[in-house]
């Protein structure tokens, strides 16, 4: 492994805040996902709309589950990993130390981004046997049968939901480098991510054609139509546009994030 990505990865493994997010990942897809449900399903007090259905509790509907959060909370998340794996040598001043050791710019932004796609990978994997093992506890209180998706659909769903997390984690890392700090790119990323999307699809894209079509193109709902096509059902998760098509716009912005991310690295200034 290159040195420079080890030495990212340690840093990063020390950060008490590595360790919370994907812990508060896993914690808010169980809960929204099956407890707040399962409440619903077995009468007791719960919100409006909580009764997700009992079949999108069991194993068989696992990977739907664990990819309902992507389009909003763990996207968010996502999203604030990135901010802080390269924001905090901002705030911090460790930049000019990091580069006077003479690796160039490019390879210490290369690093940020493979520790972002590494850290997205675990918390997937996380989510993945998170919510496998709660579907498990669901059909064995339910006394149904253990019927678990195609290998293949898992991998599959492996793959969109990292495509989805990291994408999320090379914004945060792009908001950082372009503002330079942690908290500012934190708010805009999360004011964009929670309340501007979600008011553009649930009160301007019903009104007006254009931003229904413009939605086709923003990661957002490209993210929640990708988790669609696994079966996810959550706020945020909607189709409107097949799984292909939202995958190449999800690869797009990732690549686009990343080299913009490095270019204005390497132009600017480090101060």
């Amino acid at each position: 492994m290159p040195r420079d990505i080890r030495a990212e990865l340690t840093k990063q493994a020390r950060r008490p805040a590595s360790r919370l997010l994907p812990a508060v990942a896993v914690v808010l897809s169980l809960t929204f996902g099956y407890a707040v449900p399962y409440a619903g399903l077995s009468g007791a007090a719960g919100p409006p709309g909580s009764g997700r259905g009992l079949d999108a509790m069991l194993p068989g509907a696992f990977v739907g589950s664990a990819l309902g959060g992507l389009p909003i909370f763990v996207g968010a998340l996502a999203l604030i990993f990135g901010v802080l794996v390269a924001g905090s040598e901002y705030g911090y001043g460790t930049w000019k130390t990091v580069l006077v050791q003479h690796p160039s710019r490019v390879a210490v932004f290369t690093a940020k981004l493979v520790t972002v796609a590494i850290g997205a990978l675990t918390v997937v994997l996380a989510l993945f046997a998170a919510t496998a093992g709660a579907s498990v506890l669901v059909a064995s209180l339910q006394d149904r049968a253990l019927v678990w998706p195609a290998v293949s659909d898992v991998l599959l769903g492996l793959g969109a939901g990292w495509l989805v997390t990291t994408m999320w984690g090379a914004l945060g890392v792009l908001l950082a480098v372009g503002l330079r700090s942690v908290a500012l790119p934190i708010g805009l990323g999360l004011v964009w991510l929670l309340a501007v999307q979600n008011l553009l699809a649930s009160i301007a894209a019903p009104l007006l054609d254009w931003v229904a079509q413009l939605q086709k193109a923003l990661p957002g709902p490209n993210a929640g139509a990708l988790a669609a096509a696994f079966g996810a059902s959550a706020p945020g998760v909607d189709p409107v546009v097949g799984a292909g098509q939202a995958a190449a716009v999800l690869a797009a912005y990732l690549i686009a994030f990343g080299v913009l991310g490095g270019w204005l690295l390497h132009r600017r200034d480090i101060a």
